[in-house]
């Protein structure tokens, strides 16, 4: 009979991994998750780059389907970079109350709305380094965009992605932007996208903050931090999630 091995015993596994150890471990991760998530995407509804950029900054503070609650209104209404531009700030509040801080987002999205139309031809840059110019747009957020709307590689740098790299041992970073640079070393950048949807939908329905259903985890043996959550299948198995996520 095989003895199991303790969450203990495994983590120690893992000390003193090599540099070439971790980049094997960390691809064989990404494969992993690539196979338990094939339908991995973004979640945010859009059918442009400009309501993609619209709907990330809602979605700060919030879930996803609570932004695709809202966006279908505001879009119907505020169509384009101009029209949103244009718009009276009380009007915008009013449709994106639910999403939380609603002033500051309203003043973000008008912000940005300007931009684009008065630095950019009412068209949404290509860059990261344009699109973190725009008023509430940050790097996480130009990302999203960056892959999703352009297929331009990125690392989208949420809550998600910061537990689990730091649990898998990819880092110990807690700076968004030095996990991003020391995460994209790791995986080849044309999978940067790709591997940030699995992370995320990893992050939303298994790998959770407070309790991970880790006796179900498809990354068990190739993870340090094995045992913060149930190990026992059947406890662990009640834990998923399957969405929506609200």
């Amino acid at each position: 009979m095989a003895t199991q091995v303790t969450p203990r015993q495994r983590a120690k596994r893992f000390q003193g991994e090599t540099r070439l150890g971790l980049v094997r471990r960390a691809r064989r991760m990404v494969r992993i998750l690539a196979e338990t998530y094939p339908d991995a995407h973004c979640e945010l509804n859009f059918t442009n780059p400009f309501e993609l950029l619209v709907a990330t900054v809602l979605s700060a503070q919030t879930t996803d389907v609570r932004v695709n609650m809202v966006t279908p209104a505001l879009f119907a209404k505020y169509p384009t970079p101009e029209d949103l531009a244009a718009a009276d700030p009380e009007d915008v509040e009013e449709v994106i109350k639910s999403t939380g801080f609603f002033r500051a987002k309203t003043k973000s999205i008008i912000g940005l709305s300007i931009a684009l139309r008065d630095g950019f031809g009412g068209e949404v840059p290509r860059t990261l380094k344009e699109m973190v110019t725009l008023p509430g747009v940050g790097r996480k957020t130009a990302n999203v965009v960056l892959g999703n709307a352009f297929d331009v590689p990125g690392i989208t740098v949420d809550t998600h992605f910061q537990r689990l790299t730091r649990r898998f041992g990819w880092t110990t970073e807690t700076d968004p932007v030095k996990i991003e640079h020391e995460v994209g070393e790791l995986v080849p950048k044309s999978q940067w996208t790709d591997m940030s949807h699995y992370l995320i939908w990893h992050g939303r329905r298994i790998c959770h903050a407070r309790k991970p259903a880790c006796g179900v985890c498809p990354l068990a043996s190739l993870c340090p931090s094995f045992g913060q959550g149930p190990t026992d299948p059947e406890q662990a198995a009640k834990l998923v999630r399957t969405g929506p996520f609200s």
